[in-house]
């Protein structure tokens, strides 16, 4: 495969597995939803892509760089409200995660990439079902 599709593919991979999260995000009805997250792994694959392709003496740079950049985002959704609650902890989360799927998907990562993408929807999916779930014995 030449260079230019092997770097469009990494961006698909990335758009994909992102958009996954973000749909799930959207259903559930979460201010960052699919555009966000499909944004923030092509965002990071791209990154990714860059610092393999264009500044191969160092890639690990620019991916520490896009580590820090993506707390700022994940930093921003987190609300503090009346009487302490903190909300937006999982949306920071899950953005930070969608953030290092795009990144092992610029880097050829695929099979990582995708199974932590299915780890996160699982987590991101049944864990409202398993606290909800009351023993029969209590």
């Amino acid at each position: 495969m030449n260079a230019d599709l092997n770097m469009v593919l990494r961006i698909l991979v990335a758009l994909a597995l992102g958009g996954a999260i973000g749909f799930q995000r959207e259903r559930e009805g979460k201010e960052a939803g699919l555009r966000t997250h499909i944004l923030i792994s092509v965002g990071s694959a791209l990154f990714t892509v860059i610092s393999v392709f264009a500044f191969g003496d160092d890639p690990a740079r620019i991916a520490s760089g896009i580590v820090a950049g993506i707390g700022f985002i994940g930093a921003g959704t987190i609300l503090k409200r009346e009487g302490g609650a903190v909300k937006g902890l999982t949306t920071a989360a899950s953005i930070w995660i969608t953030s290092a799927i795009g990144l092992a998907a610029g880097a050829e990562l695929y099979l990582i990439a995708a199974v932590t993408t299915l780890i996160t929807l699982v987590v991101l999916i049944y864990h409202p079902h398993i606290i909800q779930h009351k023993d029969p014995g209590e």
